[in-house]
């Protein structure tokens, strides 16, 4: 993939590493298991979406929207300890790394 991927690429990442800790959840907590893979999913939807589009300033908007409730979800995960301070920090950096990218890309406006 080349330079204008790499949103797509990091999320695509990002989705594939959740299965890894996402098996060790409780039963009883598969709303927010499901929640973490589905928001996830819709980022990635949302970011090919907006990438189609001439005015892609609310598909953005909403991806940050989404983004910052995964970070929420990974935050009462910890607290429930259903993953590390460890994982939870290193999930809540790829987000990070991810909203910048998505920052960057409502200011100059291009492609991903």
């Amino acid at each position: 993939m080349n330079n204008e991927f790499r949103i797509v690429k990091n999320m695509k990442q990002f989705i594939l590493s959740l299965d890894s800790f996402l098996i060790n959840y409780p039963k009883s907590e598969k709303i927010l298991k499901d929640k973490i893979k589905s928001t996830s999913y819709e980022i990635l939807e949302l970011i090919l979406l907006a990438n189609l589009k001439q005015d892609k300033l609310e598909e953005q908007q909403l991806i940050i929207s989404k983004i910052n409730m995964l970070d929420f979800y990974f935050e009462e995960s910890f607290k429930k300890k259903y993953i590390s301070e460890k994982t939870c920090i290193h999930k809540v950096q790829e987000l990070s790394v991810i909203t910048k990218m998505i920052y960057g890309w409502i200011k100059n406006g291009s492609k991903v």
